[in-house]
């Protein structure tokens, strides 16, 4: 995946709002319409739409209005792209601890080495 990849912006973008990270989460159990998405906010229906429209912006969630209700849906294989990003960051630090902690091996060794020998 390329290091500026656009939709990943988008993605963490959306996900960086803990009001629309709890949005989601609601919608992972299942579809939900906007007044029910709203309810536990206490924000203005104009500024809950915003939040809904920052995440179907980043093809987290998809709506469907029917009549007068606009239904939610989530849409879980788009958080598959971060789960691949953070997944490859996760192997990169690992493997950079991995070489730290054997070069501070190799430098207590050398240490315990040149502790050992007897003065010349």
């Amino acid at each position: 995946m390329a290091k500026h990849d656009p939709d990943l912006t988008l993605l963490f973008q959306a996900l960086s709002d803990p009001t629309r990270r709890a949005m989601l989460s609601r919608l992972m159990e299942g579809p939900a319409p906007v007044s029910v998405l709203a309810e536990p906010t206490g924000m203005a229906l104009p500024t809950v739409m915003r939040h809904l429209s920052v995440l179907e912006e980043a093809r987290l969630i998809e709506t469907e209005k029917t009549g007068r209700t606009r239904l939610c849906r989530a849409r879980p294989a788009t958080l598959q792209a971060a789960t691949a990003w953070l997944d490859d960051q996760r192997r990169i630090w690992e493997a950079r601890t991995d070489r730290l902690e054997a070069f501070l091996a190799t430098m207590q060794d050398e240490e315990t080495s040149d502790e050992d020998r007897p003065d010349a």
